[in-house]
């Protein structure tokens, strides 16, 4: 197995290239803030973003915990790639990650320098200092287990392949808690509200009768009463709602919603 890395000072667009080295060196896997990624997916471990601390972060981008550690060592022995790239802020955490993970040292150290332009790296960092997000190597829809409850945004490159192809890679943006820009919070009043504007619009429903919200690890569940109104078809306004509920909620909360359960109390 041959392993690659992928220098940078933080904030200077390291996730941010990672697709297209991997894609122009066919490198089929990376290792990014604890993350085990590749062809767009999580394959194991956790993100350092999702720390509560910046000493928190740094333990876990490093592997630091031997449940972590082992759980990204089997997922790699299970994929068995032909190379990946480690993604680092200097030579020695590189280094250090590959001899936590059991993987051979670094073939080749690829400099953030060599691959961007000083106003690329000039305008990654003060996208992190005014925004205080980062960016992901992986699509939305694969984060949202992972992330749930923080702010996602897919974001789509577009590379020019010589004169007449297109490739288009998807990463996302999450926006961490020990970010120095402050936490945020959502309220269950907040969410309550959306979830009410949503159903308002649907003429279907003559008055919602009861809501309950479960939060969990994964995501949050939705469980709602409602009196329908007299002449529609209750399996397709319940149907109606659970999408547009699921939709909204998600769009302007970024919470993973795992279910919208409807219950019909009567007909007026």
């Amino acid at each position: 197995m041959e392993i690659y890395g992928l220098v940078g000072k933080s904030g200077t667009g390291k996730s941010y290239q990672s697709l297209s080295i991997c894609r122009e060196r066919g490198i089929p896997c990376l290792i990014d803030d604890g993350l085990f990624i590749g062809q767009n997916r999580i394959y194991g471990g956790k993100s350092a973003k999702r720390a509560g601390t910046k000493i928190g972060a740094v333990k876990t981008a490093l592997f630091s915990e031997d449940s972590h550690k082992e759980e990204v060592v089997q997922a790699i022995k299970k994929r068995d790639p032909g190379s990946i790239l480690i993604l680092g802020t200097s030579d020695r955490m590189i280094y250090r990650i590959a001899e936590r993970l059991e993987l051979p040292e670094p073939k080749e150290l690829i400099r953030i320098e060599d691959v961007c332009s000083e106003e690329d790296i000039m305008t990654a960092q003060i996208h992190r200092s005014q925004s205080g997000k980062h960016a992901i190597p992986v699509a939305t829809f694969q984060l949202k287990r992972e992330f749930s409850g923080y702010f996602l945004r897919p974001l789509k490159i577009f590379r020019r392949v010589g004169t007449k192809s297109t490739v288009v890679a998807e990463k996302s943006e999450v926006r961490p808690t020990f970010s120095y820009l402050g936490g945020y919070t959502i309220s269950e009043r907040a969410v309550y509200d959306i979830i009410k504007c949503a159903v308002a619009e649907k003429r279907a429903v003559h008055k919602i009768t009861g809501m309950d919200i479960l939060k969990e690890d994964t995501g949050m569940g939705i469980y709602m009463d409602v009196i329908l109104k007299y002449g529609i078809r209750v399996k397709d306004a319940a149907e109606d709602m659970q999408a547009v509920i699921r939709k909204e909620v998600e769009e302007l909360t970024g919470f993973h919603i795992i279910g919208v359960n409807i219950t019909v109390k009567g007909l007026a």
